[in-house]
């Protein structure tokens, strides 16, 4: 009897111990509240009718080229809305189009930058109205770059231009930074990168795309929305992988006489069915969880407040809910381009790795070689292959946003995660260290799927709620 006694015991602590976790969780977090409206509604309109005008600008990027008829329509357009800022600034342009403004503060050693991108994809499919006309029906504003992103580019042109009319004096240097070649990684932010190095420029906070207001990645939350804050992207890293008849040996798994396709057949199924990655909750993962728990309801906050015991049976959860999940706490991989026939002495494949730690990849990377050695398959990183740094949540401009999200937008939680896709901002870990991706913008399911996609638009409210929050985030930033 005692041991049961003692059992029951251990069960009765342990149960107060996870309800009183969750409690503190709670407690602590922000407690959500009404929102209410910045502008009037011929305000909301006024905002709209201005947008429509970048809307109207075809900035199509296309690789291995550029014609500059709309984008120099765009650049008339912008110096027709944001007179001031176009008087104040310092202006450059790297590359063909990529803008950089400058907006001198009272302390010049100091800066931070908001960025966007200019450049859209062309429009294809089925559209309910016409992809550049700008058109407003339904409260919504339609056409490419209402989502992708020439909404949060207006809304940080237009929330600077209105404080300098006020008389507002930046504490420090405040850059606004946006690419014409952002949708094919193009050349116009790693050459104001360049620049930046080069003039040892160094950012406090840089805020790009990347999250926005979007519903909950986590069902059960008590709001329809959620405050996405990306801070960090997923590497990049490209292998190239041959096997040849003359790295094979008896040894080999498949054979000695298998064939190079074989042999390359083999050693992908064996990389695919068994997960020989590094599986674990990075920092950024761990952050989500924990300003999610709050808002979550039970069992689910119990859970994601008390990691230290319920982490594991999560962690093997994760990937079996999405392979978007399971991407978040390891190493992904896919393989494409595989050429080769039986009749060849070779066969060749690349391999796409996607990690989220450099310090573990190393050993993912290693695991994958061994595999590869097995069936006597030669492994090659490409030059291309890239990896940046995550966010560092521990600096002030962190807190700072994740404050701005709550004072703007206090009917919404909000929450750090890691980004599966690609920011231009991501070639700027080198001169900051905290560089977030957050575009301010309330997206429904429908509107978030349209970006590359058909029939593109966002609320017009919510066009001018993201000047508000930009207008927020510049004046009070210390």
């Amino acid at each position: 009897m005692t041991v049961l006694y003692l059992l029951l015991a251990c069960i009765v602590i342990l149960g107060i111990i996870l309800v009183v976790n969750t409690f503190i969780a709670t407690k602590k977090a922000r407690k959500l509240a009404e929102f209410k409206p910045f502008y009037n509604d011929d305000e909301i309109m006024n905002y709209a009718a201005r947008l429509q005008k970048m809307i109207r600008c075809k900035t199509v990027s296309v690789e291995d080229s550029f014609d500059d008829t709309e984008f120099s329509k765009l650049r008339e357009v912008m110096l027709e809305l944001f007179p001031t800022i176009h008087k104040t600034a310092q202006k450059m342009t790297f590359g063909d189009d990529c803008w950089i403004y400058k907006i001198k503060g009272a302390d010049e050693t100091r800066n931070i930058m908001l960025m966007s991108h200019h450049d859209v994809v062309d429009v294809s499919g089925e559209w309910e109205h016409d992809g550049f006309s700008g058109e407003i029906v339904d409260g919504k504003i339609w056409g490419r770059g209402t989502v992708d992103t020439k909404t949060p580019l207006f809304a940080e042109f237009s929330a600077l231009e209105e404080l300098l009319n006020e008389g507002f004096a930046p504490p420090c240097n405040i850059w606004i930074g946006s690419s014409h070649n952002e949708e094919f990684g193009g050349d116009g932010i790693p050459l104001a990168n360049e620049y930046f190095k080069e003039k040892g420029i160094k950012f406090e906070v840089i805020l790009d795309e990347g999250g926005a207001l979007i519903e909950p990645p986590l069902a059960g939350m008590c709001a329809d929305k959620c405050g996405m804050v990306a801070v960090h992207e997923k590497g990049r890293i490209y292998l190239n992988c041959t096997a040849t008849a003359g790295n094979a040996h008896a040894s080999l798994t498949a054979g000695a006489q298998a064939t190079t396709v074989e042999r390359m057949s083999s050693f992908i199924n064996e990389i695919m069915s068994t997960d020989i990655f590094i599986r674990k909750f990075n920092p950024q993962v761990e952050a989500m969880f924990k300003y999610m728990a709050p808002y979550l309801k039970f069992p689910m906050n119990m859970l994601l407040s008390n990691l230290w015991l319920f982490g594991g049976i999560i962690k093997k959860v994760m990937p079996k809910i999405n392979a978007q999940a399971g991407g978040l706490i390891g190493t992904t991989c896919t393989f494409n381009n595989i050429e080769g026939s039986t009749k060849d002495k070779i066969c060749t494949a690349k391999a796409f790795l996607r990690p989220v730690d450099e310090k573990d990849f190393q050993e993912d990377l290693n695991a994958f070689k061994k595999v590869a050695e097995k069936y006597g398959i030669e492994v090659e990183m490409t030059e291309d292959s890239e990896y940046h740094g995550p966010a560092d949540m521990s600096k002030p401009p962190f807190k700072y946003t994740m404050n701005c999200i709550g004072e703007v937008f206090p009917q919404y939680p909000a929450a750090p995660f890691i980004l599966p896709a690609g920011t231009d901002a991501r070639t700027l870990t080198d001169v900051c260290d905290c560089v977030l991706r957050f575009a301010p913008i309330r997206l429904s399911a429908q509107q978030l799927a349209s970006v590359h996609a058909e029939n593109e638009n966002i609320d017009i409210d919510s066009v001018a709620n993201c000047v508000a929050f930009y207008k927020h985030f510049i004046k009070n930033y210390k």
